[in-house]
């Protein structure tokens, strides 16, 4: 029997290419790269007609050959922790949905607990990442110069790290603890305590520091601390018990954030068999979506995630555009949100 020579299977009709797109709109094929690119010396014009010839050809750039021409991938890393926290999830959705609109793609990497975030950015440099945001970790001013080194913009998200040399975007925590200070005393409250998150995170230190700075103005010190625990209910739930195992308790109680703010209540209400706020006050710090649920009714800090976004966006939108801008730190001011688990006292003395 003789054998049949192979044959070659049938060519497809190739997809439509940028050259082909060039050729028909009778422009030059960087034109065509421009126009996807979003850059600043096309006009928008232009812009439009290369859109609507590609839509009809139904020509997709491709990003890899793209990324090797220009040398950027449009890929910024995220690096982010705790994510059972619903305050991040919040955070990501906003900052994805940013970066999107920009035409820019994320890649997420989680920091597992107890790992450093000096861990995971080998990896996420190994992606060809042209920038890299960082929420809810800590970044260390060596890994920080590394990055600089390889002309990798950092920002990072809701904390800041002094003397890293690196943009920094987030809530302003000092004025917001000082805020929250005020509005108790000024709603007769006298006994004060607060419960710590993680006691060296940038977030919680600025918090307390001026919660504490603004009490002392009034001429009153901190009633009680706990806490220095990680920012989940289970440590909210403790430091709340172990503020109440006195005769004198205190009148109101800050927590560094939602989620301990949470669990503080639930041990106040359920082991203590105390009322909110009757007997005592709790504010907390984020506004997450659990925070408005009537079960907790929480007055709180509401962090300006918007803004932080919008500002974590334009950073990186002046470095793609060539004129990044210089590593500062950037605060943006909370919002108290009032609700039902304060008290004003001088109204219950009235």
């Amino acid at each position: 029997m003789t054998k049949r020579p192979l044959r070659r299977p049938a060519q497809r009709g190739g997809l439509p290419t940028s050259k082909q797109i060039a050729a028909e709109l009778g422009v030059s094929q960087s034109t065509i790269s421009r126009a996807f690119t979003k850059d600043a010396s096309i006009s928008e014009e232009m812009r439009a007609k290369v859109m609507a010839a590609a839509e009809k050809a139904g020509y997709k750039p491709n990003a890899i050959a793209r990324s090797l021409i220009t040398r950027r991938s449009g890929i910024v890393g995220i690096a982010m922790a705790d994510l059972t926290n619903p305050f991040y999830p919040e955070v990501l959705e906003a900052l994805t949905n940013r970066l999107q609109r920009d035409g820019l793609h994320t890649l997420l990497f989680n920091v597992p607990e107890g790992h450093e975030v000096d861990e995971a950015l080998p990896l996420v440099l190994q992606y060809q990442v042209d920038a890299v945001v960082i929420t809810s970790a800590t970044l260390s001013s060596g890994m920080a110069k590394t990055c600089a080194a390889r002309g990798t913009p950092v920002v990072l998200l809701n904390r800041h790290v002094p003397g890293s040399g690196v943009h920094a975007v987030a809530c302003d925590n000092y004025t917001a603890g000082r805020n929250v200070a005020r509005y108790l005393v000024e709603h007769g409250h006298k006994r004060l305590a607060y419960v710590a998150g993680k006691s060296d995170t940038a977030t919680n230190i600025d918090r307390e520091r001026g919660f504490v700075d603004q009490l002392g103005e009034f001429g009153l010190s901190l009633w009680d601390r706990a806490g220095d625990e990680a920012y989940s209910h289970d440590s909210g739930y403790r430091a709340a018990l172990q503020l109440l195992r006195g005769e004198r308790r205190p009148d109101a109680i800050f927590f560094a954030n939602d989620i301990l703010a949470i669990g503080g209540i639930d041990a106040i209400r359920r082991v203590a068999g105390l009322s909110i706020p009757e007997d005592i006050s709790v504010v907390g710090f984020d506004d997450i979506r659990m925070a408005e649920w009537p079960s907790y009714n929480l007055t709180t800090v509401r962090q300006p995630i918007a803004e932080m976004v919008d500002r974590t966006g334009d950073i990186l939108a002046k470095f793609y555009s060539g004129k990044p801008s210089k590593p500062k730190v950037h605060l943006i001011q909370g919002d108290l949100i009032e609700r039902g688990s304060t008290l004003d006292r001088r109204r219950k003395k009235a």
